[in-house]
Formats: C-alpha cells, sequence, structure tokens
C-alpha cells in the first residue's frame, strides 16, 4: 500500500446518533509526520458519548469527525526522509496528545493537562482535532511509539486507557502494601485494578453495578468484588487506605470518602458530569482525606507499552474486535457493559513496506 492511495476507509461522527464508516482520502505527511497504517482502534468512552449525544460535555460536535484516539498500526512513510522515528514497516502505537509546550502547565512538567493541547478525536477545539478511527492517518512523528518484542498490536491498542490508568495510580502515590477501593469496574476501572497491582497494592476492591463488569476487574487481578447495590455493602472493607473513582458517578465518589481512612487519599478519575455534584465534603475537612483529580496522562504510555509487553493477562479484557465496517454494531456492544469490556475496531492486515 502506498502513500499515494486515494482513500481509505474511516468512522466518522455527524452528529448523535449519526455515525458512518465512509471512505476518506488518505492524508499525505508533511515535514515531521508520520502516515500510519492502523490495525486497530479501541472504542473509549468518550467516543459513545460523541455517538450518543453528540459531544463529550461542553465540547459539543460542530463539524464531522473521525472519532478514536486508542490506536495502534504501521509506519508506512514519512513526510521527508530525515524526519526521526521509527523505521518503515515498525509496529507502533500512537500517543494522542500533542501539547502545546510552552503553556504553564507544560513548563511545569505537567504537560496532561496542558491548556492548548491538541487530542486525536477531540471536539475541545474547532476545526476539530481528527481522530485514529481510518485505515490511513497522519500523526506527528513524535507521537509514534515502536511497540515492544513480542507485543502483539491487539493488546498493544490498551496503552492509551492503561496509560490513564497507570497516572491516575501515579497520582495515588505510593501502593505498595496498601489497601485500595476502586469504584467502576469499566475498561479504565479494571485496568486501574492491574495497574495497581503491578504497584505492590496489597489488596483490591472493586464495585460496580453489573456482574459481568466485576468479572472483568476479577481478570485484572482484583481481590474483592462488591455489587455496588448491596444495601448492605456485604463485602465493602471498613476501611482502605486510597480509593481512586472510576466510575464517574457523584455516588461513587461519596462511598470512596465514606471508606478512606483518616488522612487517606482518593483520587476522582471517571469525568463526573457537568455541573455541580454532591458529595460528603465535610469528610474531606474533618479527616483530613486528599482528594485529587486525574486526567489523561503524559509520559506513563511508554510504561504502559512495557507493561503489556510483560502480562498477556491483559489480553481477558478485550472482549470483541469487529471489523469497522461494522462499527456501529461494535459501538453498540461497547455501549453495553452487560456484553463487554474493551471493543476493538479492526481495520485490517498491515501493508506489505
Amino acid at each position: 500500500m502506498s502513500a499515494g492511495e486515494a482513500s481509505a476507509r474511516a468512522c466518522v461522527i455527524h452528529g448523535a446518533g449519526d455515525l458512518r464508516v465512509e471512505d476518506v482520502p488518505v492524508p499525505r505527511p508533511g515535514p515531521g509526520e508520520a502516515l500510519v497504517a492502523v490495525r486497530y482502534g479501541g472504542v473509549c468512552g468518550s467516543d459513545l458519548h460523541y455517538w450518543r449525544h453528540g459531544g463529550v460535555g461542553d465540547f459539543r460536535l460542530r463539524e464531522p469527525m473521525l472519532l478514536g484516539h486508542e490506536v495502534v498500526g504501521t509506519v508506512v512513510a514519512y513526510g521527508s526522509p530525515d524526519t526521526p522515528g521509527p523505521a518503515t514497516g515498525t509496529p507502533v502505537a500512537v500517543h494522542p496528545a500533542t501539547p502545546c509546550g510552552v503553556c504553564p502547565e507544560c513548563v511545569d512538567g505537567r504537560r496532561n493537562v496542558c491548556r492548548d493541547t491538541r487530542y486525536l478525536g477531540s471536539a475541545a477545539r474547532f476545526p476539530h482535532v481528527q481522530g485514529g478511527f481510518a485505515a490511513r492517518i497522519v500523526v506527528p512523528a513524535g507521537q509514534l511509539r515502536a511497540l515492544p518484542a513480542g507485543l502483539d498490536p491487539r493488546r498493544a491498542a490498551l496503552a492509551e486507557p492503561l496509560s490513564v490508568a497507570l497516572h491516575a495510580v501515579r497520582r495515588a502515590g505510593d501502593l505498595t502494601g496498601r489497601r485500595l477501593l476502586v469504584t467502576g469496574a469499566g475498561p479504565i476501572g479494571c485496568l486501574v485494578v492491574a495497574a495497581a497491582k503491578a504497584a505492590g497494592a496489597a489488596h483490591v476492591t472493586v464495585t460496580d453495578l453489573l456482574p459481568a463488569a466485576l468479572q472483568y476487574a476479577r481478570a485484572a487481578g482484583a481481590d474483592a468484588l462488591v455489587r455496588a447495590d448491596d444495601p448492605d455493602g456485604t463485602g465493602l472493607p471498613l476501611e482502605v487506605d486510597t480509593a481512586i473513582e472510576a466510575s464517574g458517578v457523584a455516588a461513587g465518589l461519596d462511598t470512596c470518602l465514606r471508606l478512606v481512612r483518616r488522612g487517606g487519599v482518593v483520587v476522582q478519575l471517571g469525568m463526573l458530569p457537568p455541573g455541580l455534584s454532591p458529595f460528603a465534603g465535610n469528610l474531606v475537612v474533618s479527616r483530613e482525606i486528599e482528594l485529587r483529580g486525574a486526567f489523561r496522562f503524559d509520559g506513563e504510555f511508554d510504561g504502559a507499552l512495557r507493561l503489556l509487553a510483560a502480562e498477556p493477562a491483559f489480553d481477558a479484557l478485550v472482549s470483541a474486535v469487529v471489523p469497522v465496517r461494522e462499527a456501529e454494531s461494535a459501538f453498540e456492544l461497547a455501549a453495553d457493559r452487560s456484553r463487554s469490556c474493551k471493543v476493538l475496531l479492526d481495520f485490517g492486515a498491515a501493508p506489505a513496506c
């Protein structure tokens, strides 16, 4: 497959409920850019929000947009022969963020909260930043990461959400020997479990409303599973050292604050709805609980790839791989947490280079 190919199959959102698989022109890489043949793309919660609601929080669709920011593929070509990056033909994962590098946050080493970042498949700015759900995409060469030897691209597609989980675990502090509560057993919550166990957590309890989701958490390494709608709280620990809220609902945050020990740490990872969210703020004061936010990631992406290469158990979290031509079915499956954890779109075999 050459860089001059006329069109490529892509997954484009036009509005709420209007997801289309269509052919788009193959972009040509410019200086400092790379053309990548995408193999797999993971369907994320934000992709589902654009599909269902036409936006994520305050970010509303104003033009058709390629979805997707969890992508792996193969380097096809560079815009100029002197562009540094993995050799053509190399399997790569794509870091989805391009921070500005000059804002106060970037200068302070917190590029994940850059005030002027570009993130694949995001309507936060206009024109929108087109995403990675296309058979051929162009990205800055600096966003490419060669896959570690032996890492299957299918498992490598988890690198972006695992990076989010690793960042949340880092925000939680040292977990060695600690008792951890994770509220929410969606894909991110399950990856938080795996990241926490890799960081030395001694015991991880996970809550969720769905039994199927809890079983994915068990596959990720959870020690105890608790139905979040159990009125008696049977199975909940009396106290934990640290809690990570990954459900994105205020009730989950409230549970974390009530169960974490005095002086403990609660990390809010799940994106709460816009506006005010009720929670037991008095406990933050009377128990001196540290409430920390966790947003996206930065350098954790490289660590995620190393962890994925070392641990085949992550394969259990990929519940389905669906051809891109059946994208709407893939989104419906990903939205049904009783039937899935992480759903991948398959864009086809890598080209010969």
